[in-house]
């Protein structure tokens, strides 16, 4: 039976009994009694259905399934209805809250910024990427407009123009961001950020590596194709002058494979097909071998000493001598004659500590952060004339990551220059005492 009739027959079955009694009443007592009863009953029945009005419209103001009060009579089955209802939106909401934190969890760990905001562009709601990317606070800038928070004339032309349907490249805050404006429901739109500045630096550093790859091998490449265009033009050219071009093109083609053999070397390095090969690494004797190739590089020219207060390593052999040749024979080439070249393996709290000190040319302090780069030459003169790659400390940066190893460079233009290899605490092997060497090459 329908809810409504229940309600219309409760009601007419309360006035009957009501008129019963009056009726009787009057029967016994007279008429004045019995219209007395009726009217107390029927005064009884609308306050009661007042109080339940009242009931209800306060809740109303207030609905919680908790305040929800007892009913008599139909207003059991009214109650009992708004019950289930309300328990049922209680639920609804209680999901549909879980759903929103776990769609803000979800935006929080993007990685791309994302800022909803209403039809006019004030801001309501942002993830912590968007604020790092725009420079916004959700907790100080809930409700304020995106526009003037985003103070970008770039940004400013987007929105006057709503042209959406093509992101906009913005640079902003030193960084470059991607920036999409989505609209969403009929009064919300969605703004979402993409931080480009690191792939544009990879992309950068791509075409700066391909094109410095392209002129270093250029160059080689045009003295030995000039040489032999001569020899095939003169055969009779004199024999002094083609042991020179030969001698100069075997320096060329060295060179050439020099080169080469340093861009497969990068190649391995950064691939992560080749992992680091956990080995025994003799640091005295690797350090002796170094000096020993240092002084042969350095042909008497300068001052070499070689100071061992530190414990053996593990990992990749190769790559620790090939990291560490490269600082020295750096230190060789940029020194002048009769320079002081000091390497020193020293025992660390932090860890084994490696470190090459020059009294060369030094380094200006723009340059510092870039040496690492590949083909970045502070002299491209001077590089030229010490026939090196410009891949030596690109090599050592990759290698001392692969090995949680880290490289610090001081220079005084002038005065010299410091490279401090810090290996962590935990690459020692044989932490037992050395005694300390000092090997003296001049």
């Amino acid at each position: 039976m329908r809810p409504q009739i229940v309600f219309w027959i409760s009601a007419i079955v309360r006035m009957f009994v009501v008129l019963i009694l009056g009726g009787i009443t009057w029967s016994f007592w007279g008429v004045v009694p019995g219209l007395a009863v009726s009217l107390v009953g029927m005064i009884i029945l609308i306050c009661v259905q007042l109080h339940y009005l009242m009931s209800l419209a306060d809740w109303l103001d207030h609905p919680s399934s908790t305040r929800l009060p007892d009913g008599w009579g139909a207003w059991t089955e009214i109650f009992s209805r708004l019950y289930k209802l309300r328990r049922g939106d209680e639920k609804n909401q209680a999901e549909l809250a879980e759903w929103l934190a776990r769609f803000r969890q979800a935006m929080t760990l993007l990685p791309d910024g994302v800022v909803i905001m209403d039809d006019v562009l004030f801001l309501e709601w942002c993830n912590p990427v968007a604020e790092k990317h725009l420079g916004l606070s959700l907790r100080q800038d809930k409700g304020m407009r995106v526009t003037n928070l985003v103070r970008s004339p770039e940004f400013m032309d987007y929105i006057i123009l709503g042209r959406y349907e093509t992101p906009l490249t913005l640079s902003f805050r030193e960084r470059k961001l991607i920036v999409h404006i989505i609209p969403f429901e009929n009064r919300r739109q969605i703004l979402v950020t993409h931080d480009i500045t690191e792939s544009e630096r990879i992309d950068m550093m791509r075409r700066d590596f391909i094109a410095n790859a392209s002129h270093e091998l250029r160059t080689p490449l045009t003295v030995i194709n000039g040489f032999l265009e001569i020899a095939s033009l003169q055969p009779d050219l004199d024999v002094t002058i083609r042991a020179t071009h030969l001698k100069l093109m075997t320096e060329q083609g060295e060179r050439m494979q020099r080169l080469v053999e340093d861009m497969l070397t990068l190649t391995r390095l950064e691939s992560m097909d080749y992992p680091v090969r956990n080995e025994h690494v003799n640091m005295r004797a690797m350090l002796e071998q170094i000096v020993q190739e240092a002084e042969a590089l350095s042909a008497g020219r300068h001052h070499i000493a070689l100071e061992f207060d530190g414990p053996d390593v593990h990992g990749s052999v190769d790559e620790i001598r090939s990291a560490l040749i490269n600082l020295v024979t750096n230190a060789i080439r940029y020194t002048p004659e009769n320079g002081q070249i000091r390497l020193l393996w020293k025992n660390m709290a932090q860890g084994p500590r490696f470190i090459v000190q020059d009294s060369g040319i030094g380094i200006s302090a723009e340059h510092i952060s870039r040496l690492t780069e590949r083909f970045y030459r502070v002299d491209k003169s001077r590089s030229r004339e010490t026939q090196g790659t410009g891949l030596g400390l690109a090599i050592v940066k990759h290698v001392l990551l692969r090995h949680d190893a880290s490289l610090v460079i001081e220079s005084t233009p002038g005065v010299g220059s410091k490279f401090s290899v810090q290996f962590p605490l935990s690459s020692v092997r044989y932490p037992d005492a050395h005694l300390p060497l000092e090997t003296s090459v001049n």
